[in-house]
């Protein structure tokens, strides 16, 4: 199996979710090896970010990631479609600190990513492949991780409201499943909770517009839900963004049960700090590089933290 980019450069704008401001994104095809490689661009140049989970500066209303200097916020809708798609290198380039937040789904990153179109390169695909069985809980919640020659999530959300509830999902996430299944998606909050975050001047470029948002009986949003179960879907769009931030495609079955951004990252950091035990780099089909041709272009298609 060959590593991926994109056949040619796209972009857009949009809100973003915390200022409210307008903002530019632009994805460039890059090299073999590069992974992702986000281009924060400020008024004295460009600052380069390569994700990693030590790199997660803050988890609350979305994963944002942080170098000391430059931060990007709202990156785990984009990093979920570049990892469901199967692409492994990527050049993101950001003008406004934060990813726009479209409609609040990743369909609108599926586009584009199918208007770029995606092209086979030289070099055989590395992943990073579960080896052991690892348990990770927090308060109830839980994480776990077992080997899987696949990306194989099965999540479950509790959530006391009634048309939430409980709700369960399992998929193996390919690039065909990821844009039909998951990817138009869209966060939610509650209205309480929006009121209070619009009172302290965040989540400015939050409406209906972009998140389904429930009062106390059901959804706001005129055009109700897109799935039935679109919350549960929401959650697991956002862990497989969240996961693409170790750096690498992972392989592994995942069992999860009411995580978040932040119980998600916990996990990957104790993943990647126990590298030796948990995890093994691996490379697919080391002859299929000699036989593809370069440049060939695919139709768009238990611890207690």
């Amino acid at each position: 199996m060959l590593q991926r980019t994109i056949h040619k450069t796209v972009r857009c704008t949009g809100i973003g979710l915390h200022s409210g401001k307008q903002v530019e994104l632009v994805l460039r095809p890059a090299a073999e090896d590069t992974g992702i490689l986000f281009s924060l661009k400020n008024g004295s140049g460009s600052t380069f970010l390569t994700p990693a989970p030590s790199l997660v500066v803050e988890t609350g209303l979305a994963t944002v990631l942080g170098d000391g200097r430059e931060t990007v916020a709202t990156v785990e809708h984009l990093l979920a479609t570049v990892s469901g798609m199967g692409i492994d290198n990527i050049h993101i380039e950001v003008t406004g600190r934060e990813l726009p937040i479209m409609d609040g789904s990743a369909a609108s990153f599926v586009y584009l990513l199918k208007q770029a179109g995606v092209r086979k390169q030289s070099r055989s695909r590395r992943v990073l492949a579960v080896k052991k069985n690892v348990e990770f809980e927090q308060d109830g919640k839980f994480i776990k991780a077992r080997p899987y020659d696949g990306f194989l999530v099965d999540y479950t959300i509790e959530f006391a409201h009634p048309l939430i509830g409980t709700q369960q999902m399992r998929l193996e996430i390919t690039p065909e499943n990821f844009s039909s299944e998951i990817a138009k998606a869209r966060t939610f909050g509650f209205l309480k909770e929006v009121d209070y975050l619009h009172a302290n001047g965040l989540a400015l470029g939050g409406s209906l517009d972009n998140a389904i948002v429930l009062d106390e009986y059901g959804v706001l949003n005129a055009e109700g839900l897109r799935f039935k179960d679109e919350f549960v879907r929401h959650k697991l769009l956002d862990f497989v963004g969240d996961m693409a931030v170790i750096g690498a495609p992972l392989q592994g079955r995942f069992e999860v049960f009411a995580s978040g951004h932040a119980m998600n990252n916990a996990f990957l950091r104790h993943l990647d700090e126990n590298r030796d035990l948990y995890l093994e780099s691996k490379i697919l089909g080391g002859s299929e590089a000699m036989e593809a041709v370069p440049g060939d272009v695919l139709e768009p298609v238990a611890v207690t933290a």
